[in-house]
């Protein structure tokens, strides 16, 4: 009986360090994995966004398919948006009206006005953003889909990467495989930013591949992630931008005078009524001196109505008035 009891104890503290030890293990393996994450992720540099993992998304090859289909992941335990995934196609887009997500609160919602600083009307600082945008699922008011983001990330930063798809699945009918990772640091309940990974699937790739993450931040405000809350950074000069920048007079004094330019009259195609640049987020009229300016890759030519583009979160032009 003395053996029996003897060896069992033995076992049971060798089934305690196995255990102890494989704990262990995975505490070292997450922590390394957590650190590369991190490591990869450059600190905010004045772009909205950067290229992470050369710009090769992570799809597994069981992973990718041809058939539609939408997944958010279940809130953790902070009440935090998780990953989301799709594989987009013209039979998720939206076909009615967007609705109010304004009874959605997602952690970190702190928001304050930031007048001269947030270009928008009213210029608070935070919007409820789409993992998933809204233009490539049709997702309203779904908690698992809605994050804190400033106006910055919002439209600077995701908005670009996610008319690149929008236009490519409308104009091809392929299918893109599509994921949107909340990045948090520890129990913050503001995320530091969002990791977004595409895969056009038919094409393997050629018409959309990348990997990109977007800045969860908003120039001129200090952010504390813990909580949300803000504050103006009194220390920042804001750099004015050519689509904010007012042209007045005949070219003396400070103004500048845009009727000479080097860069080639743009065609406008038939049909067009107004002419968004993705980059800076903003539409124009088709005649507006601003699309001359643009780069044409930055250019969307754009045939429906101008409640549809404040709709998708565009916003008109301070010059053309649209």
């Amino acid at each position: 009986m003395k053996t029996y009891f003897r060896e069992a104890c033995f076992a049971n503290r060798i089934f305690a360090l196995i255990l102890a030890l494989s704990l262990g293990m995975s505490s070292f393996l997450f922590w390394s994995v957590k650190t590369h994450a991190e490591d990869e992720i450059p600190a905010y540099s004045g772009s909205a966004s950067v290229v992470v993992n050369n710009n090769v998304p992570g799809f597994s090859a069981d992973e990718i398919t041809t058939g539609s289909y939408e997944s958010y992941g279940e809130l953790d335990a902070l009440g935090r948006c998780t990953p989301a995934m799709a594989c987009l196609g013209k039979d998720l887009m939206p076909t009615e009206e967007r609705q109010s997500i304004s009874m959605v609160k997602p952690t970190g919602w702190d928001n304050e006005k930031y007048p001269g600083l947030v270009d928008s009307d009213p210029p608070y600082l935070y919007n409820r953003c789409h993992v998933i945008g809204f233009q490539l699922t049709g997702e309203n008011a779904n908690e698992q889909n809605l994050i804190t983001g400033t106006r910055y990330m919002n439209v600077e930063g995701m908005l670009p990467y996610e008319n690149e798809v929008a236009n490519y699945v409308r104009s091809t009918s392929n299918h893109v495989m599509y994921r949107v990772t909340p990045v948090f640091d520890g129990n913050n309940l503001l995320c530091n930013g969002v990791r977004i990974e595409a895969y056009s699937v038919e094409d393997k790739g050629k018409g959309i591949s990348f990997n990109v993450y977007c800045y969860n931040v908003q120039p001129g405000v200090i952010i504390n992630y813990t909580d949300g809350s803000n504050k103006a950074d009194s220390g920042y000069k804001k750099t004015v931008t050519a689509d904010e920048f007012i042209f007045t007079g005949s070219g003396s004094g400070t103004s500048v005078d845009r009727s000479t330019t080097d860069q080639p009259e743009t065609t406008v195609p038939a049909g067009t009524t107004y002419v968004v640049n993705t980059n800076s987020g903003k539409f124009h009229d088709s005649s507006c001196d601003s699309v001359k300016d643009m780069k044409e890759k930055n250019k969307m030519y754009f045939e429906g109505t101008r409640d549809e583009l404040i709709r998708d979160q565009y916003e008109p032009c301070g010059r053309c008035n649209p």
